[in-house]
């Protein structure tokens, strides 16, 4: 992937303006909430909501054969602007610890409400793969 950065542009903090990918397969993944397999929140904050529905993103993916150096785009919906605000430090973290360095193309998109209560916060991703080697 190559990062789109234009010249003279102030850097982005934590996401990339535009990403270019070559051919491969791509990868949609559906909106992921912070709930656990069993489709179960474990907590109503916001931190370890991310924190879930980030892993989840993640775990579909890998379904593909994909991880995290994969992830051309992510929007996320969020229906507590405060809470995420308040916790930008802690969302950081659980960011650098589960995609590194890794920072694709992404929307944050503030919503009244999402369907899974008491979700705070909804993942959703497009990747792009390698070609599947031809057999």
């Amino acid at each position: 992937m190559q990062v789109l950065h234009p010249p003279g542009w102030d850097a982005p903090i934590g996401y990339a303006n535009g990403l270019v990918v070559d051919a491969g397969r791509i990868v949609f993944i559906a909106g992921q909430v912070g709930w656990n397999a069993r489709q179960v929140f474990e907590s109503e904050d916001i931190a370890p909501q991310f924190e879930q529905a980030l892993k989840n993103l993640l775990d579909v993916l890998a379904q593909a054969g994909g991880g995290p150096q994969h992830i051309g785009r992510i929007t996320a919906y969020c229906c507590d602007k405060p809470a995420y605000l308040a916790a930008r430090r802690d969302l950081g973290a659980v960011w650098r610890r589960l995609m590194g360095t890794h920072y694709p193309a992404m929307s944050m998109i503030f919503v009244a409400d999402l369907l899974d209560s008491p979700g705070k916060i909804e993942l959703e991703a497009t990747a792009v793969l390698p070609a599947a080697p031809l057999r």
